[in-house]
């Protein structure tokens, strides 16, 4: 490894105008103290407030900070994505603007890969900072999020982490235009690390995940990693064909022995009514995979660049 390493920062940013300087104050003591070989990519995804002109004017003072300007709002996911595919570095950080993430937990990230560690992962071991219900409904995602995929991922670890340029090249393999960063990191594999952090608040802003935002992010991670929710309507069925017939032969055996009462309206309408809604939410789970192989089979790229500012635009746009 080189003794003067390459490490760059990806801040995937949104409306972030109110904490572009904290952020800035806090981790280029940290990055300077580690190398003098750094660089800070931030990328505007769309932003409609003066994100922009003060990432701007913050790299007129630090020409160490790139900006990538999207053409519009493409979400945090693609967001990162691309600065992930512009970053040069040995060492790849991505991380957020709100220092809800701290930048002075980026050098016991590095000391790990110095030893050997391919990735290292940030784990949250307090969020009693982040309101009731998000806490709640992390730790809800977690749990099924993990029990349905194939491949695990870590409970409380979000896109905060160290990955090394062989990480980062792997990750650009992957071609999928609907993407879950959490469910692809811990698809990676590779030797990983982790390192432990109480979640601060934000230092200043408003968090821009809502909670309509949140259960359409938490669907993604459930549908783009794993094919469970398909299998399940498989033993579903199975359980209905075999439940039926045993149900018929009860009602023909208990007609042949007590004779033909009255049928049941009530009964009725209620077995229409609940096959009939396992049918709409099987078609609904079903349009979850469709939509999801449409939009793949468009081959649109994942984002477009406006401008890249201290970049090169070489970098094709995926």
């Amino acid at each position: 490894m080189a003794q003067n390493p390459m490490i760059s920062v990806v801040v995937p940013m949104y409306n972030e105008e109110e904490v572009i300087d904290v952020f800035f104050e806090a981790i280029t003591p940290v990055l300077r103290s580690l190398t003098d070989n750094y660089e800070i990519i931030c990328v505007n995804d769309g932003s409609s407030d003066m994100t922009l002109p003060k990432l701007i004017a913050a790299r007129n003072n630090d020409p160490a900070i790139k900006i990538v300007d999207l053409s519009r709002n493409f979400g945090k996911e693609l967001a990162l994505t691309a600065g992930l595919d512009f970053a040069t570095g040995d060492a790849v950080v991505p991380i957020d603007a709100d220092l809800q993430d701290p930048p002075e937990l980026i050098t016991e990230m590095v000391q790990k890969w110095r030893d050997g560690a391919d990735m290292v992962i940030a784990v949250r071991s307090d969020r009693d900072n982040d309101g009731w219900f998000k806490r709640k409904s992390a730790e809800l995602f977690y749990r099924v999020a993990g029990r349905l995929s194939d491949t695990g991922i870590p409970d409380n670890a979000g896109d905060f982490r160290l990955m090394d340029r062989k990480v980062i090249e792997a990750l650009r393999a992957m071609p999928e235009r609907t993407r879950f960063m959490k469910g692809i990191f811990a698809w990676l594999g590779f030797k990983q690390a982790e390192v432990t952090y109480a979640r601060p608040k934000r230092a200043a802003g408003t968090t821009k995940w809502k909670f309509w935002k949140l259960w359409n992010f938490a669907l993604e991670g459930i549908f783009s990693f794993t094919t469970l929710p398909l299998r399940i309507w498989t033993y579903i069925g199975f359980a209905v064909s075999v439940i039926a017939p045993a149900y018929g032969s009860f009602i023909v055996v208990r007609t042949l022995i007590f004779g033909n009462d009255v049928p049941g309206y009530a009964s009725t309408i209620t077995l229409i009514l609940f096959f009939s809604g396992l049918n709409m939410l099987g078609l609904g789970i079903l349009g979850e995979y469709v939509g999801r192989v449409f939009m793949e089979v468009k081959r649109r790229p994942l984002y477009l660049v406006r401008e890249a500012i201290g970049l090169e635009l070489e970098k094709e746009e995926r």
